[in-house]
């Protein structure tokens, strides 16, 4: 999901692309950076300053499903519905307001008006943007659907292929080919799932509607750079809710820093060509850090009475550090390079897998910041590889809380002290680290896993 969120718009909070699959499954842990279509002919009315305003819920593109007409649950005030309304009442203004700085950017007024002609606001986003789902996937789950027999079938006739163009590219940046070849599966199932959104009406109604207008008027003026340049066309640039767009799922911005030319054509291609998708997708990542020659971590053993109060990002240590700690590979293989730093992440807690995580990790998780999005990257990579599934079982006896559990965990938390951030159901590191300082305060495993028996300890039961 390249720089974007499941938005969760990759850096920005946002899902997108492929990975809308991720915030459904499993949100919350990030952000994707992300994710995914009213009022009639914008251009009519942009230099005249006509706003028509809706007063009912307007009907998505195509006839597809219109925004509900209800306040956002962020609850942030321009999430509100009369808001939203003025907001869009306002639509043809504000994109007229971007020209000065469309100008700027060296996008012609000739094109300004050609790709902006027509957009209405999509405010189906509105309802996208501010979902909470009562239920998540278990990360089990989530590994189950990305990392499946079809996928990893597939995966392998396109490293086959288009191994000529992958040799090149993993020369040229010493990128893993089959970490590229993951992002792809996992992000748009090879191409066959890429959203289908116009990235330049749903880039304008964020920059204009909701709570994130400043991030996203950047992205609509970056979708309109990449339309000037002619790199791509406004047919080719459809995708998530947040504007992630290519088989890669590219936000604008993220395309502008690290789209290359690939084939020499001239052209930024990163939808349609694969040689230029896979140099792009590839350049990212090094350029976020990859390190070649490194794997992403390593499934390992965990102690009995091990100290999870250990388990976190900003605690690594050398891998024969972890090793005196009495961390073992679960393969029964050494490490092969012990003077690299990881950090513990135990997903499940005590009762399931550990994995200790190097710097490429890292680099996976700037791609898209949620923990088992680059869990899953890495060990679809691995399993493209050649490599076998994870060898220690998950706790699938485990189920996964609900939102409004979530909440009363949080709000627990709160009462007693541990948790000092606003309830909101969203589990991130701050929710974590508090239920490890509960967790330790009664004496049971600090692993920071939010199980249905830490809730009912919680309680008082």
């Amino acid at each position: 999901m390249m720089q974007s969120v499941a938005g969760l718009a990759k850096r920005a909070g946002f899902v997108t692309g492929g990975t809308m699959l991720a915030a459904a499954l499993l949100l919350p842990v990030h952000a994707h950076a992300q994710a995914q279509n009213g009022l009639s002919n914008l251009f009519g009315g942009i230099f005249s300053g006509q706003n028509p305003a809706p007063s009912q819920p307007a009907p998505g593109p195509g006839g597809a499903q219109p925004w509900s007409g209800e306040d956002g649950a962020s609850g942030h005030p321009l999430m509100t519905a009369s808001a939203i309304r003025e907001a869009a009442g306002n639509f043809n203004n504000c994109v007229a307001g971007m020209w000065p700085d469309a100008a700027r950017r060296g996008i012609t007024q000739d094109n300004f008006q050609r790709f902006t002609a027509g957009l209405s606001p999509d405010l189906r986003i509105m309802d996208l943007m501010d979902s909470q789902p009562e239920f998540t996937k278990s990360i089990w789950d989530y590994l189950d659907i990305l990392v499946n027999d079809n996928r990893l079938a597939k995966g392998r006739e396109v490293l086959a292929k288009y191994k000529a163009q992958f040799d090149a590219t993993e020369k040229a940046t010493g990128v893993d080919r089959y970490i590229i070849a993951s992002i792809w599966g996992i992000e748009s199932n090879y191409s066959t799932q890429m959203g289908d959104r116009s990235v330049l009406q749903s880039t304008a109604t964020l920059a204009c509607v909701g709570r994130r207008q400043a991030y996203f008027k950047d992205e609509f003026l970056s979708a309109l750079e990449i339309l000037n340049r002619g790199d791509l066309r406004p047919e080719q640039m459809r995708g998530s809710w947040a504007g992630a767009f290519g088989p890669t799922q590219f936000m604008p911005t993220a395309f502008k820093r690290f789209a290359v030319d690939g084939d020499g054509d001239g052209r930024r291609d990163v939808v349609d060509n694969p040689t230029d998708l896979i140099a792009s997708t590839a350049n990212n990542l090094k350029k976020d850090g990859w390190q070649a020659g490194q794997t992403w971590g390593f499934e390992v053993v965990v102690p009995k009475d091990f100290n999870y109060m250990l388990a976190d990002r900003a605690k690594a240590m050398t891998l024969a550090q972890w090793e005196k700690l009495g961390m073992k590979r679960a393969t029964g293989q050494p490490f092969p390079h012990p003077a690299e730093k990881a950090y513990l992440l135990a997903p499940a807690g005590a009762q399931g897998p550990g994995f200790l995580m190097l710097q490429n990790y890292r680099v996976i998780m700037k791609y898209n910041p949620a923990e088992a999005y680059a869990l899953a990257i890495g060990h679809f990579a691995d399993r493209l590889r050649g490599g076998q599934p994870f060898v220690q079982p998950w706790p699938r006896q485990e189920r996964e809380l609900s939102r409004t559990e979530r909440l009363e965990l949080q709000q627990l938390l709160a009462q007693r002290g541990f948790y000092k951030g606003t309830p909101d159901g969203q589990f991130g590191g701050q929710t974590r680290e508090a239920l490890r300082n509960f967790q330790a305060s009664i004496g049971i495993p600090a692993d920071g896993f939010a199980s249905s028996d830490v809730l009912d300890r919680l309680r008082g039961r």
